[in-house]
């Protein structure tokens, strides 16, 4: 309901977007038009608000929609739908096909109207869609629109000025709700080590002692990974963990599927910051946990900008204004979404636009203007009241 409010206060702001000089005897106008064509709106497991703006962002700007929803969240896309349904949404505006991800989308890809892609997932399945697309480029109408917001390797970098408590709370917060099964989850932490020799221990009791289980019972902090195929992945990372040199698994590092996929909320020091751990995003409750000399500051800083593919979200923990000065433009392009003394996840809608670059994505914003544009194709139309009459200029004499 938030992304569907704010966008109808975006869509009304860009309709009323107009030429703002009119010659005299002329009339200039801007019609924001659909694109020529179907959006194909790709949507994840992970949010239901994510899987409902997907296909009515195009929507709301005049756009026809095939909505493909992840199969482990069809039950709440179905309930999205028929709620859409009642409240009036026409038919044939948007259209739910459900089934093998890999069929529907090779006949989506193939089909010469197909106007604009709308996805949130995994990069790897972004990468594939935009070479099918390239692939397939001469039989389409129209150059489609490519809007995606995909994976992340998503940081906590400490100053030696960080508060302790702040720091200890942001990496348990942002490591661990959703079973980090989020795209803004914190997987990796950089932290000074007279900051770490206060928060290490704090950190680990809690993680060990985060209450597991059944989702509906609210005292819980922590359910069960989404399925099978994930509780593998995390598995094989554990696995990794404790037999390598150079990690130490401070906290959790178990699983168990006898009922439910659970992971362990998981925490791991590792020596060598160019490790898999922090370069590879794992999707589950799996923090890796970098330990440097307080001196080592800007040169951790420097290489944590540019060692991991991605550029989501991060988060700089300090009390020093000119750390976080200093943080906040060096680490600029490291993440779309970048938080001061906060976790790096739980962007509000109307608040903070979600979007980032490199490999997470196109960073077209999802809940902002940004993203609504992506699915109009302006046309400027000029009304001439009193059009000539005589070929001829004034200069010719």
């Amino acid at each position: 309901i938030d992304f569907w409010r704010i966008n109808v206060h975006f869509a009304r702001q860009i309709l009323e977007q107009q030429p703002p000089l009119n010659a005299k005897g002329i009339w200039n106008r801007s019609d924001y038009r659909s694109l020529e064509g179907f959006v194909y709106a790709i949507t994840p497991f992970n949010f239901t608000a994510i899987a409902g703006n997907l296909p009515t962002a195009p929507a709301l700007m005049g756009n026809t929609v095939v909505w493909k929803p992840s199969p482990t969240q069809q039950l709440a896309a179905s309930l999205t739908m028929e709620l859409l349904e009642e409240a009036g949404l026409p038919p044939g505006v948007i259209n739910m096909v459900t089934g093998d991800g890999i069929e529907v989308s090779k006949a989506a890809l193939a089909d010469e109207d197909l106007a604009g892609i709308h996805f949130t997932g995994s990069t790897p399945t972004f990468k594939h869609l935009w070479h099918e697309v390239g692939t397939n480029l001469d039989r389409y109408r129209t150059y489609p629109r490519l809007v995606g917001e995909t994976g992340g390797k998503d940081f906590i970098l400490a100053h030696p000025s960080a508060d302790p408590a702040v720091l200890r709370t942001a990496m348990i917060r942002g490591a661990f709700e959703f079973q980090g099964q989020k795209c803004s989850a914190a997987s990796r932490a950089y932290v000074p080590a007279s900051v770490w020799r206060q928060v290490k221990d704090d950190l680990v009791d809690i993680t060990n002692g985060l209450t597991q289980g059944d989702v509906t019972d609210l005292s819980n902090f922590m359910g069960a990974v989404i399925d099978e195929r994930a509780f593998a992945k995390h598995k094989d990372a554990i696995d990794r963990a404790h037999s390598t040199g150079g990690i130490d698994v401070l906290a959790g590092g178990t699983y168990d599927d006898s009922v439910g996929w659970f992971v362990r909320p998981t925490v791991l020091e590792v020596k060598d910051a160019g490790d898999e751990s922090f370069r590879t995003e794992y999707f589950g409750p799996i923090l890796s946990v970098h330990v440097f000399d307080d001196g080592d500051y800007d040169t951790v800083l420097e290489q944590m900008e540019r060692f991991a593919p991605y550029g989501l979200t991060g988060s700089i923990i300090a009390q020093d204004r000119r750390a976080i000065a200093d943080a906040t433009q060096r680490l600029r392009f490291a993440a779309g979404n970048f938080y001061v003394n906060d976790k790096p996840t739980g962007a509000v809608v109307g608040q903070q636009p979600f979007g980032g670059g490199r490999a997470s994505g196109t960073n077209d914003k999802a809940g902002a203007a940004q993203n609504l544009l992506r699915w109009t194709s302006v046309r400027s139309i000029k009304e001439t009241f009193v059009p000539p009459t005589n070929h001829t200029y004034p200069h010719m004499g």
